[in-house]
Order: C-alpha cells, then structure tokens, then sequence
C-alpha cells in the first residue's frame, strides 16, 4: 500500500472514531509504529488532525473557519486527484458558477491550461485575480458583494442578487462536511447560503469533495445531498454512501 493510501484511510477512520492510536494502527496497517508517527506528522501539517499522547485526534470544531492560504496546503494530494478526475466533466463553452473552494481553484487551473473556453461566474477574489487576465481563455464574471478576509469570498445581497440574474450548465462546490441525514454542511451562514443559490441556479450540481468530508457535520446546512447530480472525490466511500447515491441517481466519481 502506498503513503498517500495508507493516509487516506487513517484520516476515514479518524473520522467516524474521532481520535486514532499509534499501535492499532501499525497493526492494522503491518508497518512499524514509526512509520504510523510519520503518517501522523503529515497530515497533521496538513491541519487534518492533532498528535496526542500514543494518537491523534480529529482537528476541526463544526464552526471553525480555515483561513484560505492554511486551505491551500490542506490534503493536497486528494484536491488533486478530485481535479484530475473532474476536469473532463467541463466542456468547451459551458457556463459555470464556482465557490471559493480550494479545490475548485485546483480544477479551474487544469481546465485553463487546456485552454477551455468558458464563461465562469464565481464570488471569489482569489480566482477572479488568478483568470480574469487576457492570457486566460475564460470570461470571468465577478458576483461584487462583501469580502469575508479568511475565504477570500464575497458574499452578501449584492452577490445573491447577481447570481439570481443567471443560470448556467454547471454550479462548481465544495463544502465543509457531507451526512446521509443533515446534507452538506458549512462553517458559517452567510458562504453556506451562496453554495445553495448556486446549486439553485445551475442544469448540475457538482460536488468536489475528499474522503474526509463525508460523514462529517458542520455549523450550517447548506443542501440536501439530493440536491446534488455528481459527487467527485478521491476513495470510494462506505456502502451506506454507495446505496444512498445509487438509489438517488448521483452520480460518483472516484
């Protein structure tokens, strides 16, 4: 088994138990206890959990928000997988609204550079700073609103009421956490709300999402996974998932 395999399936279990030991994990793995610690540093420096005493310990409260550059070293090699898996889902001339998500950004980089022709809709200042320049092949459409320092997101009346103004093939999200019952979840009302409008104004809803976001809960609701038409992400999740999106019609990209 690979490092990034071995880790991915730490950071499920670390999940659903909330806290993890060293020793279990050696065993269950057959590796020594030292590699497990080096495991534990990794996704530690990437804000994934806490090391404690024989363990670790999942990192995040519901509410808390990571500022977008933490984000930006945050797990990576699975927002990489996501956006390799997920770029052959866009096509030339479709219509996109996209949120300020990390991985969004990581999937609209590779579309730029197979010089997609796309008209991209976003409340992000970060991706509007990054494409909207005359070596990009999209047309950017900013939404205005309120700027909200740690995402880099606008938010607000202004860009709910341009948001309403279109409607496009494709709404691009992420999101904090994923439960069979409660939905998509996110840190705080006011970016939650942005996330459903776009859903709300979109053919297709696509979902970008690790394999640490599902089973997770967060501060808000922001949808019903049927909302949802494709999740995309970088392990095939549990079975309960599995059964939930077949019997939904969501599609699932692995």
């Amino acid at each position: 088994m690979l490092g990034v395999e071995r880790r991915q399936q730490i950071m499920q279990k670390l999940t659903r138990e909330r806290k993890v030991y060293v020793s279990e994990l050696a065993k269950l793995f057959q590796v020594t206890e030292e590699t497990i610690r080096r495991d534990l540093e990794k996704l530690e420096a990437q804000d994934l959990l806490r090391r404690s005493y024989g363990g670790a310990i999942i990192a995040e409260h519901t509410n808390e928000e990571v500022p977008y550059i933490r984000r930006t070293n945050i797990n990576n090699e699975s927002k990489n997988i996501i956006a390799s898996k997920a770029q052959s889902l866009i096509h030339d001339g479709d219509t996109i609204m996209v949120d300020s998500s990390t991985t969004c950004e990581l999937l609209l980089q590779r579309l730029k550079d197979q010089h997609r022709r796309l008209t991209v809709i976003t409340n992000s200042v970060q991706l509007m700073a990054a494409y909207a320049g005359s070596s990009s092949s999209f047309t950017m459409i900013c939404t205005g609103g309120t700027i909200r320092p740690n995402s880099y997101a606008l938010t607000g009346a202004m860009t709910t009421d341009c948001l309403h103004r279109y409607y496009v093939d494709y709404a691009l999200i992420s999101c904090k956490g994923l439960d069979l019952e409660k939905g998509l979840m996110e840190s705080n009302d006011s970016e939650s709300r942005i996330k459903q409008l776009m859903m709300q104004q979109a053919k297709q809803s696509i979902l970008l999402a690790d394999h640490t976001k599902f089973g997770r809960t967060a501060f808000v609701r922001c949808g019903a996974i049927s909302d949802l038409s494709c999740i995309v992400t970088d392990l095939m999740p549990s079975q309960d998932w599995q059964t939930y999106l077949d019997e939904h019609n969501i599609k699932l990209i692995v």
